[in-house]
């Protein structure tokens, strides 16, 4: 099913700049996905976090040809990586995201989006860069390096791969749903132990709302570990 359009509109702005958002709406209007739809509805300043995640891991990947998403959710966010990549291929272990992203797929904005387990292997590629933003730390330490190795596998050998993650300071202060399915928040050692496993190189980057910086890994509410050459 698409997503249904607005009703025409003859309406004209009163700075003609804008006449494009009168336009635009009577071509498509933009859906939430099914997770930004919860968090814009109990949470609605998340979304500017989980977007800053999103352009970080953009520039990082920036003029790459073929980037894989790990753990894509509602793949909302990954426009803005293909915004700045040549092609994205997003894969999710369940079955209800992968529809609901296929179904607002926007023409203006392709990618690929498909059911896949990274635990159960690589995804075929290989692919120059790789990234999973909000997913190790739903992962079982148990089966962390399989996960991270087979990221590893989907790249080709002097790959890049941005892992994002909460860190584990910061589950003092989340909310109760998002501690059910955090089986797996790690420090920045426990994380950089786990990423020099699989890497060669290992830069990990704190974050505290949508600010990225270089500042004490012990107060960042969020980790990201930019990896390079798998092992």
């Amino acid at each position: 099913m698409k997503p249904a359009k607005a009703a025409p509109s003859r309406a004209k702005t009163r700075e003609p700049q804008y006449q494009r958002c009168v336009e635009l709406a009577d071509e498509r209007v933009a859906e939430l996905g099914l997770m930004t739809n919860q968090i814009w509805r109990d949470d609605p300043r998340r979304l500017g976090f989980v977007l800053a995640r999103y352009k970080f891991a953009a520039k990082m990947l920036r003029g790459m040809d073929s980037v894989l998403e790990v753990g894509c959710g509602d793949a909302f966010g990954t426009r803005v990586v293909r915004q700045e990549v040549g092609r994205v291929t997003a894969v999710d272990f369940d079955p209800v995201f992968v529809a609901d992203v296929n179904r607002r797929m926007d023409p203006a904005w392709p990618f690929e989006c498909r059911v896949h387990d990274l635990l159960d292997g690589p995804v075929p590629g290989p692919f120059d860069g790789a990234y999973a933003i909000d997913v190790i730390e739903h992962v079982r330490a148990a089966d962390a390096d399989r996960f991270v190795r087979n990221i590893g596998a989907s790249l080709r050998p002097g790959g890049v791969c941005l892992i994002g993650t909460p860190s584990l300071e910061s589950q003092a202060h989340a909310s109760e749903q998002s501690r059910a399915g955090h089986v797996n928040c790690m420090s920045e050692p426990q994380l950089r132990e786990l990423m020099k496993r699989h890497f060669a190189n290992v830069f990990i980057f704190s974050m505290n709302d949508e600010v990225v910086h270089t500042g004490r890994f012990d107060m960042a509410n969020y980790l990201a570990a930019l990896c390079c050459v798998p092992r």
